[in-house]
């Protein structure tokens, strides 16, 4: 086998994987719609944990199948599927333009509700405008892209971490 062929055999492999979450999550909820007398049977003739099932039926009711991003995993999927609609469309948007794997996912989510708690509590002040040449900039979004979060958020976090280690000493 060529590599080419090796690595195309796991592209398909993995599409399959992804795809079996989704197919096992919309299958359980017909299954609880059509045979709720018969219901634990299907489940146990699976093979899979019941609650590794009720996983991929809650994630897949939070997304119907016109939602569900095919450059997503559904791991991806799961990762916002407790936020509100807009907020998961927002955060797969970011996903797919930026190319997260769901670490990087699940650090920004995490990280824009830690500053979204902290700032409740403050006043909202004016916008500033700085003057940043190209090149830093170019860095700065290469930075913030590796950490997974968008440019606003990085320059935030890491201006504030810079405050807070120069104010402690």
């Amino acid at each position: 086998m060529t590599f080419e062929n090796w690595e195309n055999t796991g592209r398909r492999l993995s599409g399959i994987i992804n795809s079996s979450s989704w197919w096992l999550g919309d299958w359980l909820i017909y299954g609880k719609d059509h045979y709720s007398d018969r219901y634990e049977r299907g489940i146990r003739a699976v093979g899979l944990r019941y609650q590794t099932l009720r996983n991929y039926a809650w994630v897949s009711r939070r997304f119907a199948i016109d939602r569900r991003r095919a450059s997503l995993s559904f791991q991806h999927h799961a990762e916002v599927a407790s936020l509100p609609v807009p907020e998961q469309e927002h955060w797969l948007d970011q996903c797919e333009a930026h190319e997260w794997s769901t670490k990087q996912l699940r650090k920004a989510v995490r990280l824009a509700h830690e500053n979204e708690i902290a700032g409740e509590d403050q006043d909202t002040e004016p916008t500033q405008r700085l003057a940043v040449p190209i090149g830093r900039m170019r860095r700065w979004h290469s930075a913030a892209s590796h950490a997974g979060i968008d440019l606003e958020e990085w320059v935030l976090v890491t201006l504030d971490s810079a405050a807070e280690e120069i104010l402690a000493r």
